[in-house]
């Protein structure tokens, strides 16, 4: 077989957009070029890697499994070139993150601190549900994954980043704003807008429901955090949501938490990677960096 490394690059854009066109324009070269060089690459295998259905490009098994072959190559070609950058000195190299959408209120300043250190890195951030991470996790899509609650079905590297609370929200001025050791019960009356089925905060909200023998009376199921205390500050009703979704705006304006006896609910972030993948230098700078400074900003953050 004769491929290039050119052609692992376009064929895993092609995986990534699901679309011939997005693929050329992700790799530069014109949709003609594309598709000639994607018939190559079936040419040089010997059997078909996607079909189109509904306009739409799915990779057969076997192409599948060639992506995530060329996505190991590829990494590590990445790791290589930068150690070799490294031993000159150099600090330039690709950073792939990806995590769940509540840790968008603290990942981007960690990413900020840390392109402050290494200005020429090109980082790539997704931002995804929680069922979004663990498949790019089963993809090995990226360098590294900030979630809340890692899938016990995959062997990972898991360590602790810091703290992740979830507390108890309703309208600023709430009957039970003012109150003090509140029971689940005392709530069994209100409307509860929670997190949609599989996220991470869901997840750890039922699961203490259901120690705690509470069933909330379920007004709404949302998929973000602004959506939620959104519904809350127009009295829709109470939600539990990550204490790193609320603001100085939220407390002063719109938002009281209650006072809740077994709350906030423990929980926590976990930055975690497949076992046995290496890292690439700036993938290892960029862990070690987030497990320090995750630390000074959970502090800052309170």
């Amino acid at each position: 077989m004769n491929i290039t490394f050119r052609q692992l690059r376009l064929f895993l854009a092609l995986e990534q957009t699901e679309s011939v066109t997005k693929a050329a324009r992700m790799m530069h070269i014109t949709q003609p070029t594309a598709s000639m060089q994607l018939k190559e690459m079936t040419e040089n295998i010997g059997s078909p890697l996607f079909e189109v259905i509904s306009k739409k490009i799915h990779l057969t098994g076997l192409g599948k499994e060639f992506a995530k072959t060329a996505r190991e190559m590829m990494d590590r070609w990445e790791a290589f070139e930068q150690h070799a950058t490294q031993m000159k000195g150099l600090t330039k190299g690709r950073l792939r993150v990806a995590v769940v959408s509540t840790a968008k209120y603290f990942v981007p300043k960690l990413l900020g601190s840390f392109c402050s250190k290494y200005p020429e890195v090109d980082i790539s951030l997704e931002i995804l549900n929680r069922d979004g991470v663990v498949r790019r996790v089963e993809d090995n899509s990226d360098d590294l994954y900030v979630m809340s609650r890692p899938p016990i079905h995959i062997d990972l590297e898991d360590q602790i980043l810091m703290p992740n609370p979830l507390c108890m929200i309703a309208y600023k001025d709430h009957p039970l704003a003012s109150k003090k050791n509140l029971r689940l019960q005392d709530l069994k009356h209100e409307r509860f807008i929670l997190r949609e089925l599989g996220s991470g905060t869901r997840m750890s909200v039922d699961i203490h429901f259901k120690q705690k023998k509470f069933t909330p009376s379920l007004l709404l199921e949302l998929g973000n955090n602004e959506a939620i205390k959104k519904a809350v500050a127009s009295r829709l009703g109470v939600a539990v949501i990550s204490i790193h979704a609320l603001d100085q705006f939220d407390y002063d304006n719109e938002i009281s938490v209650l006072k809740l006896q077994d709350f906030p609910i423990n929980s926590q972030w976990h930055l975690v990677y497949l076992r046995g993948k290496q890292l690439s230098p700036i993938a290892r700078a960029f862990h070690e960096h987030v497990l320090s400074e995750s630390k000074h900003f959970y502090i800052n953050s309170n």
